[in-house]
């Protein structure tokens, strides 16, 4: 009975063991290779599949999501500047194409690697550093084309490439920084020279319209004064019957100067001074007026004697 026991035992493991080995479960978005007897026998779908154990066994589990491989690739651009770029990969297995993807290639991201290395190599030499920065998704574009077009008989899709980095030299970034540098402070001389421009002009149509409205001013000011002149001369002609023009005029311009001495010195802040300034100065100034009115009428005289 013993020994019974023990070998319904013996078979009771064997048969949880062939049951164990028999059962497999594939996880969502993978894909099971199975091979029997060394040879391609089946692909597993997820979910619950059986084999024979010890005939059948799994060979790879082929994952179906989308994956990423970034490669760092150092190229030389066409004005001899070294520069390493970023290239990220986005691929997947297609789901009836696991076959190809196993069998194919022993080590798909190292191919995936060569052929970015040798797409951004030929690329990147027909362009200048800064076209380079300008046209990275025409460079990316090209990359995964041309990788599509050599992974995917193999059962890889290439999804997008996509350059992530472009990093110069350090001695050429920077001089790169130093020209962006100088260009913005090229600029902002340029805007604070035309904000000084603007100032200039706008003080100086500011100073003209205030000489104009002086101007005005003092023109209505000299002739409300030859108004007054005319005024006090008509007073004093009626008043005074024989007193002359001329006398009137001469009494007048005295008038004035006094009144002017007395403004001036009237005023602390005033710095004028009239030179000269003394009783003979003032017999002087008194006679200039007068041998000026005598000219003028001698001159009136003689143009309408001439007439």
């Amino acid at each position: 009975m013993e020994n019974q026991f023990i070998s319904f035992a013996v078979i009771g493991l064997i048969a949880l063991l062939l049951i164990f080995k028999s059962v497999i479960i594939v996880r969502e978005a993978s894909a099971v290779v199975i091979e029997r007897l060394g040879k391609f026998q089946r692909i597993l779908q997820p979910g619950f599949a059986l084999i024979i154990p010890f005939i059948d066994r799994r060979a790879a589990v082929i994952n179906l999501r989308v994956q990423q491989l970034d490669v760092t690739v150092e190229t030389k651009t066409l004005d001899n500047v070294f520069v390493n770029l970023q290239v990220s990969v986005q691929f997947k297995v297609g789901a009836d194409q696991v076959k190809e993807a196993y069998y194919s290639l022993d080590n798909p991201r190292n191919q995936i690697s060569s052929y970015v290395f040798d797409d951004v190599r030929a690329e990147v030499p027909k362009l200048e550093l800064d076209d380079v920065f300008a046209k990275k998704e025409d460079i990316a574009l090209a990359v995964q084309q041309n990788i599509h077009e050599s992974m995917d008989e193999y059962g890889y899709h290439i999804l997008k490439a996509l350059i992530t980095d472009i990093d110069p030299d350090h001695k050429v970034k920077d001089a790169m920084n130093r020209i962006n540098a100088a260009k913005r402070d090229k600029e902002a001389a340029m805007e604070e020279g035309e904000a000084n421009k603007i100032k200039i002009i706008k003080e100086a149509e500011a100073e003209a319209e205030s000489k104009r409205l002086s101007g005005e001013g003092i023109a209505r000011q000299r002739l409300e004064i030859v108004r007054g002149f005319k005024e006090s001369v008509e007073d004093f002609k009626r008043s005074l019957d024989q007193v002359t023009h001329e006398e009137i005029m001469q009494f007048v311009l005295m008038t004035q100067y006094f009144d002017t001495l007395k403004d001036i010195g009237s005023n602390s802040k005033n710095s004028s001074i009239m030179m000269p300034h003394s009783p003979g100065g003032m017999k002087d100034f008194q006679e200039q007026i007068i041998a000026g009115t005598f000219i003028g009428n001698k001159f009136k005289d003689q143009q309408s004697s001439n007439q």
